[in-house]
């Protein structure tokens, strides 16, 4: 199973989770490689010349359909690589330390933004055209903020990057960070959802700030080559269904808020996501002026 970010993220944990619970369900053995590295991109190569049998597994997220949209890759993953199941889907959030003085919430990080502008910094894992990039300037410019974008490509120097003080902001999935919240290093000011989910119910939406516009969520899923023979996807998919049930996966999922959003998707149901999603970041690369 490859892992196109590095250990301790997101990718990482789900990725392990779903191996464990597979395992647990049908008997198969994964050998767990992770292999980050543009921004995702670095493990694709890799995936792409191993043999359409079955035996290799990707786990990718919404960064690669971000990325075909762009035209950073050549790959489209719903036609290119065969979607087994999608596992995971969840939304944003801006994080501060909750010592921080200068502001509290998001109300008074504005009006701090709009007195230093370009003083302030926000830590955010991905590069130009991600999910994360995006939807920071999508609010950005409905705000008119101005804060200075600090980019990492390894989820553990992203975190720490706010916990050290390196940077004043960050931009992450609750999930993610789960562990800080709880352990009081990290708090909410914003979510980018519709509405606010009940255990959040005290941090604000992107809508209710005044930003009007659809964000886009982060999902995770698992992928085989095109090529592989149909009963093997029909097997792997069959398996990563039954990882989803297992109760241990599903503790997993709950305790990374990854409930709070309807996660599980099949091949035909993550090939429309991907598919939606590919037009929606045209879309809105068409509208910024990035892209092909």
């Amino acid at each position: 199973m490859i892992v196109p970010y590095g250990a301790g993220g997101g990718s990482d944990q789900l990725s392990r989770a779903m191996a464990k619970a597979i395992e647990e369900e049908t008997g198969l053995s994964f050998q767990v490689v992770n292999k980050p590295g543009g921004g995702g991109t670095a493990a694709i190569p890799d995936f792409m010349i191993s043999p359409p049998d079955g035996f290799t597994v990707m786990e990718h997220i919404d960064t690669a359909v971000a990325a075909y949209a762009k035209g950073d890759i050549r790959e489209n993953p719903a036609e290119d690589w065969i979607p087994i199941c999608i596992a995971q889907i969840t939304f944003s959030q801006i994080y501060i330390r909750p010592d921080e003085t200068r502001y509290t919430d998001w109300e008074s990080l504005v009006a701090y933004i709009d007195a230093h502008p370009d003083e302030l910094s926000i830590g955010i894992l991905g590069k130009v055209g991600s999910m994360e990039l995006v939807t920071m300037q999508q609010i950005s410019d409905a705000l008119g903020l101005k804060v200075r974008q600090v980019n990492y490509d390894k989820p553990a120097e992203t975190y720490g990057s706010l916990i050290g003080g390196h940077v004043d902001i960050l931009f992450e999935q609750p999930g993610d960070v789960r562990s800080f919240l709880d352990g009081g290093q990290m708090k909410p000011i914003l979510t980018f959802l519709n509405e606010r989910p009940s255990v959040f119910a005290d941090v604000p939406t992107h809508r209710e700030v005044g930003a009007d516009f659809e964000a886009l969520t982060r999902f995770r899923g698992f992928f085989v080559k095109k090529g592989v023979a149909p009963d093997r996807v029909e097997y792997l998919e069959a398996a990563c269904k039954a990882g989803f049930g297992n109760p241990g996966f599903t503790e997993f999922n709950e305790a990374k808020y990854m409930n709070l959003v309807q996660s599980y998707r099949d091949r035909e149901g993550s090939v429309q996501l991907i598919s939606e999603t590919v037009d929606v970041y045209r879309d809105v690369y068409e509208q910024l002026g990035i892209g092909q």
